[in-house]
């Protein structure tokens, strides 16, 4: 069982096998297939890549949790699905440089939208991946028409680095500077991190 990590309005847990039916209809709806660039699969072919997520050492990928859903006590190791809205992903798979992830989060729940938890879940995940995996910069690419996505990312300090007209997608990027690595380590020391 790989590790969970906890903040003030969400937890982050491994995807699991109970997470998948779930999903699957999540990745049914065409606003969310357009805004990850996904294409729909069969519960079976989904169930695979549950799996070869999972068996990835190039990616990491939790299920969002939001605490308010959970019912009765968090317990590390159960699938929680009630409370599941969402994930987010990084991929280590820059060949020039393994310190540098692509971070990806989708909140897939509209209840749960503008609750700043899209926010705190990405924090997390960066304060994990640093800490875990010594990742010295974070790259997210966006379609140019998911503004919150957007949004979101620049407000935490992204910055632009480039643009694809063929897919209409803009790639931005964040460095970890010392003082925002040492925001993220703070982040760290306030989150809770289960693990077996």
């Amino acid at each position: 069982m790989k590790a969970s990590v906890e903040g003030e309005k969400v937890v982050l847990v491994p995807y699991m096998r109970e997470h998948v039916p779930k999903y699957h209809e999540w990745m049914q709806e065409p606003s969310l297939l357009q805004a990850t660039g996904s294409e729909p699969l069969t519960l079976d072919q989904e169930y695979d890549m549950q799996l070869s997520w999972t068996q990835d050492p190039l990616k990491q990928t939790f299920i969002v949790l939001d605490k308010e859903l959970i019912v009765g006590d968090f317990f590390h190791g159960d699938a929680h699905v009630e409370a599941m809205v969402g994930d987010v992903n990084i991929y280590m798979n820059d060949l020039d440089d393994s310190q540098t992830a692509e971070i990806e989060i989708m909140i897939a729940e509209h209840k749960s939208r503008g609750k700043g938890l899209g926010n705190e879940t990405v924090l997390l995940m960066m304060a994990f991946a640093v800490e875990k995996f010594g990742i010295h910069t974070f790259r997210a690419k966006i379609g140019e028409s998911n503004k919150a996505s957007l949004s979101l990312f620049q407000k935490l300090g992204f910055v632009q680095t480039s643009y694809s007209q063929i897919f209409s997608e803009v790639t931005l990027e964040l460095p970890i500077t010392r003082a925002k690595g040492e925001e993220l380590h703070q982040l760290i020391s306030n989150t809770v991190t289960h693990s077996s």
